[in-house]
């Protein structure tokens, strides 16, 4: 196998050698990485998603089939969710964001042998089946931010495999540009890679790698397309006929939400702070998980199975039917989910379970004040716009990724007002976001570890 690699490595070294335009020849060699990465993360992200939509509808099926299921399978699932993680892959927990975010800073002469710890083969693996496991189990978590430490991982590992002869590529473009790739795949948003990686992972000027970036957004979005069809992440919400009034619920709906976005990240780094000083042992992490999975059991069994899950269907529900308005409970328990799941230990995002609990915020308010089916439909945008903004700070990637889903570009300036507007409102809870915390914390612990 060993003599077969060298063969080929020889065999595309004598390829390029053979190129006379030595300026064509940098540039093809300094593409080609970013082309392979790009490929492989959109095959990722279509199994990926695949995967984890399979063990949504497996557990929706057995609590179809017999609701008291629940009170097993969520024991289960968190407790091994959390086993995988810690026994194999103990930074393939929670969303992958704050990894992807770490490394980047990691990515310097001194320091760069330490990402290996935050995007590797086994982070990929571990975080497949752990999150998957977590959501058969009933965690409220998503996929959109594990895809990108996914990505993330498949960028580095391609970049590590390149022979010496091979021009040098700058670690932190690489894992940059991955980690855009991986959210233009996992939402089928490309403007949204871009603007996510300017906005949220880029401390460089965007001129060092904007043609990487743009060109691995658009592979790895057609090589997702390629293979599950061309799709909106959500669909085609009717929103004509809309006066500018409707800026007056989505300037309310967009503070309300940013509000609870950046309390909900406070309380779930809390829990983490308390589990890591309390729980020393894994007999205490094991009790703590069963009381938090058996929690949501209890609430999904007697109040609302809608804790369950990334919560996907009740965007569905609320953007396209006639059935628009949520019980006034349901955001809490769109917060509540995701609280006990994102702290449990295993992996999962929060991108999906955010715009869920925005969208429930604004189908509350909504109902409240009595808005028409197409003014509720863009007040449930603005306020999925706003809590996702609440979460990760980043009010110009979140509107752009709720605009690209739905294809309602008509909708520009009412999605970047919601999320402006929950950008400030959310500095009054906390100043930092939930993932440059987390950010803090990878990079405190690692290099703690390797010091």
């Amino acid at each position: 196998m060993l003599k077969v690699l060298i063969l080929i490595r020889r065999s595309i070294k004598k390829s390029f050698d053979n190129i006379r335009n030595e300026q064509l020849k940098h540039n093809l060699l300094q593409a080609i990485p970013f082309w392979i990465g790009s490929v492989i993360t959109g095959f990722f992200a279509v199994l990926y998603a695949q995967i984890f939509a399979w063990g949504e509808h497996l557990m929706n099926f057995i609590f179809d089939w017999h609701a008291w299921m629940i009170f097993i399978i969520a024991p289960i699932g968190f407790v091994l969710s959390w086993w995988l993680v810690k026994e194999f892959a103990p930074n393939a927990k929670g969303s992958g964001i704050p990894q992807v975010m770490a490394a980047v800073e990691l990515a310097n002469p001194k320091e760069h042998k330490k990402i290996r710890s935050l995007l590797s083969l086994k982070i990929i693996i571990f975080k497949i089946i752990s999150s998957v496991v977590l959501v058969i189990g009933g965690g409220a978590v998503g996929r959109e931010g594990p895809t990108i430490q996914i990505a993330g991982s498949v960028f580095r590992k391609v970049n590590e495999y390149l022979p010496e002869w091979w021009p040098k590529i700058s670690k932190k473009n690489m894992i940059m540009t991955g980690a855009a790739a991986g959210l233009a795949a996992a939402f089928n948003t490309p403007l949204g890679g871009i603007v996510f990686a300017v906005e949220e992972l880029s401390k460089t000027h965007i001129n060092y790698f904007k043609t990487a970036l743009f060109t691995a957004v658009i592979i790895a979005g057609l090589t997702a397309q390629t293979l599950a069809g061309s799709y909106l992440y959500l669909g085609y919400p009717k929103t004509n006929d809309v006066s500018l009034m409707v800026m007056f619920p989505i300037i309310l709906v967009a503070a309300t939400a940013g509000i609870l976005a950046s309390q909900l990240s406070v309380i779930m780094l809390k829990i983490n702070g308390w589990k890591k000083k309390t729980l020393k042992t894994d007999k205490a992490n094991i009790v703590f998980l069963i009381i938090c999975a058996l929690i949501i059991a209890s609430i999904a069994y007697f109040i609302n199975h809608e804790i369950l899950g990334s919560g996907k269907e009740i965007m569905e529900r609320v953007l396209f039917t006639k059935d628009k308005h949520e019980d006034w409970y349901v955001p809490i328990l769109r917060m509540l989910g995701p609280a006990l799941s994102f702290t449990s230990g295993g992996a999962g995002g929060i991108f999906a379970p955010a715009l869920t609990a925005g969208a429930s915020i604004g189908s509350v308010i909504s109902g409240m004040i009595h808005l028409t089916a197409n003014e509720t439909n863009v007040v449930v945008l603005g306020g999925m716009v706003a809590f996702l903004t609440g979460i990760t700070r980043a009010p110009f990637t979140s509107a752009i990724i709720v605009l690209e889903m739905t294809d309602r570009h008509s909708l520009i300036f009412h999605l970047m007002l919601a999320g402006m507007v929950s950008s400030i409102a959310s500095i009054l809870v906390s100043r930092h976001s939930l993932y440059d915390v987390l950010k803090v914390n990878f990079l405190t612990e690692i290099r703690k570890d390797n010091s």
